[in-house]
């Protein structure tokens, strides 16, 4: 591998941008959004660095190329193409992940059997031997993406998406990824030096994602990656990552300010309450049993209100959608009681802003998985204001979000795992 590595970071729709800000802090050079994902430059140490520090990439690849791939034959012989003997060797384990897109293969299974067939078939000829298939922890992670008939081809530097933390031991339904919580709080701006209070927890993500950065914690401090078993560049990225490891922990810091969550389903208080111990955050993060549209006081200084509220089929007995706009109505009288807090909210429901019953100065469309989501970000409330003229009058202005002046010269690569978006 070079010196300096072209690699892709996947992401959520709709938040590469603020990824490429993220992968600039971090020291990645060259950088360029693509949907999906970012490409950019990074020698093996800023690489590390990214795969321990980043919150919001989902996946970091080392694209091996692009390919014609016609049909099985072209398939097979596009991979057994690749000089495999410079990234495995007969001891190492590897596993292929293949996604589809427009393609004529209907199949994933078959597309990765075939890339493990050439794969093989390439180090039994050039080596002598073949490695073996491990699909539940491989050495060497290869990911396969066919789009029509072009075949991306990468290495995954991580292993287990980024997402995985290790802290959610007790999930709900259509939990957040942990990726996304985090954009969202970098969206809204959250540095950790103000109060955070999310009146819908659920699990407990967003306050986690919130404690991991007032606490200044790497959130993969806990979890090994795929590169330090890499053959050829795995027991340097082992020394690298274990300096880094010791530094991460040294720069930790105490919280200061308040984190607060509430949820009225005793279920998901509990499986919050677990996930907050796991991520060793039990002393900064306050939980309670709470309605969002009966919310208390909360405590000054203000801060910011982030949350994720139902989309239409979580509430039960409340009449489809004239009982979700009943909801929304009822949490924007709720939410605006709160003077002076910041306000963003991820909404899922198109009906959610005009029953809201406020306008947002801030608005993001972006994906929840499967489902296209906007984030609206509220100001401060200082006073009740229903009126939509007045709402008018004073709303800030917004400037629109442009991707910044990126080179052209690196590998164009689409290994985004269509599956995570």
């Amino acid at each position: 591998m070079a010196e300096r590595l072209a690699l892709f970071a996947t992401t959520a729709r709709g938040t590469e941008d603020l990824l490429a800000e993220e992968l600039k802090e971090l020291g990645a050079r060259r950088i360029r959004q693509d949907r999906g994902g970012v490409r950019f430059m990074a020698s093996l140490d800023e690489a590390l660095k990214v795969c321990l520090w980043s919150r919001i990439a989902m996946r970091v690849l080392y694209p091996l190329g692009e390919f014609e791939a016609r049909g099985a034959d072209g398939l097979y012989a596009a991979v057994a193409s690749v000089p495999w003997e410079e990234h495995l060797t007969p001891e190492t384990t590897f596993a292929v992940e293949a996604t589809l897109k427009d393609s004529e293969h209907s199949h994933t299974g078959f597309v990765a059997l075939k890339v493990k067939d050439a794969v093989v078939d390439r180090m039994r000829d050039k080596r002598g031997a073949r490695p073996d298939v491990d699909t539940h922890d491989p050495d060497v992670r290869v990911v396969a993406h066919l789009v029509r008939e072009k075949l991306s081809l990468s290495l995954d530097l991580c292993g287990e998406p980024l997402h995985r933390r290790g802290y959610r031991v007790r999930p709900t339904a259509a939990p957040m990824k942990e990726t996304l919580a985090a954009a969202l709080l970098r969206a809204a701006g959250y540095t950790g030096e103000e109060a955070l209070v999310d009146p819908m927890c659920g699990s407990g993500t967003v306050l986690i994602e919130g404690g991991l950065i007032a606490r200044r914690r790497a959130p993969g401090l806990t979890r090994t990656f795929a590169v330090e078993k890499w053959p050829h560049l795995g027991t340097r990225a082992r020394e690298l990552l274990e300096d880094m490891r010791a530094d991460a922990r040294r720069n930790e810091r105490k919280v200061a300010v308040p984190l607060l969550g509430f949820d009225k389903d005793p279920e998901a208080l509990e499986a919050a309450l677990r996930n907050v111990k796991a991520a060793r955050l039990g002393e900064e993060i306050q939980l309670a049993e709470g309605d969002a549209t009966k919310l208390p006081p909360l405590p000054e200084p203000p801060g910011l209100l982030l949350t994720n509220p139902p989309y239409g089929d979580r509430i039960g007995g409340a009449g489809g959608q004239k009982g979700m706009k009943s909801f929304y109505f009822k949490l924007g009288d709720s939410l605006r009681a709160q003077k002076g807090w910041r306000l963003f909210v991820l909404s899922g429901n198109v009906a959610f802003e005009s029953a809201f019953h406020a306008r947002p100065s801030v608005r993001r469309d972006l994906w929840n998985g499967p489902i296209e989501c906007t984030l609206l970000g509220y100001p401060p409330f200082y006073e009740a204001r229903t009126r939509p003229a007045q709402e008018a009058r004073t709303r800030p202005s917004q400037a629109p979000l442009r991707a910044p002046h990126q080179p052209v010269n690196v590998a164009a690569v689409r290994p985004e795992d269509e599956g995570e978006e």
